[in-house]
């Protein structure tokens, strides 16, 4: 693989996470990362406070509230350099030989539309820095990006392990399921983990779209198991993604016209929710 890999960063507390998957896609798909922190857009003073004061003490407030957003904004940029710099430093000391780094302002999903380009995967934390700190909280900008890419987004959570060394791919024979399975089926960062591929339901159906699932890894070489899973798709999963010891999670996600249902209550939405492991999520 040589599609590029973007680490969308900034200064929470998922940046380290995000470098460690960012890291780890990148040396055993040996492609390059491309680190992008986007700061939020200039505008004007969230607040007037002049009041009904004079028009020249008025003017004397205003100014001083313009440079103080000014030095604040010029904070901003040195912080964002700063976390870019940093970043950089522990991709190359994990063995990343391939490292940009840009900052922009603005738009998030415009500053990110204009690197997909030659992408191939965006690497995101669960959360950002002005996300709510609740548990299971899924921050507004991964939302967002999930909506609005067509590249597979591979969630951070707060903790990664150091080592992933077993997957589990919930497959329902969905297209988007089939293209995550392709997708596990053609980079090499899936060789040599033990992958599991796991469908909720005890139907003939359901054990023939395992079969042919295991099939397919089997014709790329990789070798995997099967497992049914009994109860709510959600549960059912979960609770198998701790018994098992998972490391990382693979599914498929709903296609455009669904896309605003996957994020508002969906199987899916409560995975991702509630996942303490990485979560790569395949349109």
């Amino acid at each position: 693989m040589t599609n590029t890999i973007i680490a969308l960063i900034d200064g929470s507390d998922f940046l380290r996470p995000v470098l460690d998957l960012a890291a780890w896609a990148a040396t055993r798909n040996d492609a390059p990362v491309h680190l992008l922190h986007v700061l939020p857009p200039k505008g004007p003073p969230k607040s007037d406070l002049s009041g009904e004061i004079g028009l020249g003490a008025r003017s004397a407030l205003l100014g001083e509230l313009s440079a103080l957003d000014e030095q604040r904004a010029k904070l901003a940029l040195a912080q964002g350099r700063a976390v870019l710099d940093d970043a950089t430093e522990i991709l190359k000391a994990a063995g990343v030989t391939r490292v940009t780094a840009q900052l922009r302002q603005g738009d998030l999903l415009e500053s990110l539309a204009a690197q997909e380009a030659g992408s191939g995967l965006i690497v995101v934390g669960k959360r950002g820095e002005s996300a709510d700190r609740a548990p299971g909280h899924l921050g507004s900008n991964f939302e967002r990006i999930v909506r609005a890419s067509k590249l597979p987004v591979l969630m951070a959570p707060r903790q990664t392990r150091e080592h992933l060394r077993r997957a589990i791919l919930a497959y329902d024979g969905s297209p988007s399921a089939r293209r995550a399975l392709e997708r596990v089926a053609q980079l090499p960062a899936y060789r040599g983990l033990k992958i599991e591929i796991v469908r909720v339901g005890d139907s003939a159906d359901a054990r023939t779209a395992l079969d042919e699932a295991q099939v397919v890894l089997a014709r790329a070489g990789i070798p995997a198991t099967t497992r049914l899973l009994h109860g709510t798709p959600e549960e059912a999963i979960l609770a198998h993604l701790k018994d098992s010891g998972a490391d990382v999670l693979v599914m498929g996600a709903y296609g455009h016209s669904r896309i605003r249902s996957l994020m508002v209550g969906s199987t899916t939405t409560a995975m991702l929710q509630k996942a303490q492991v990485p979560v790569l999520l395949v349109r």
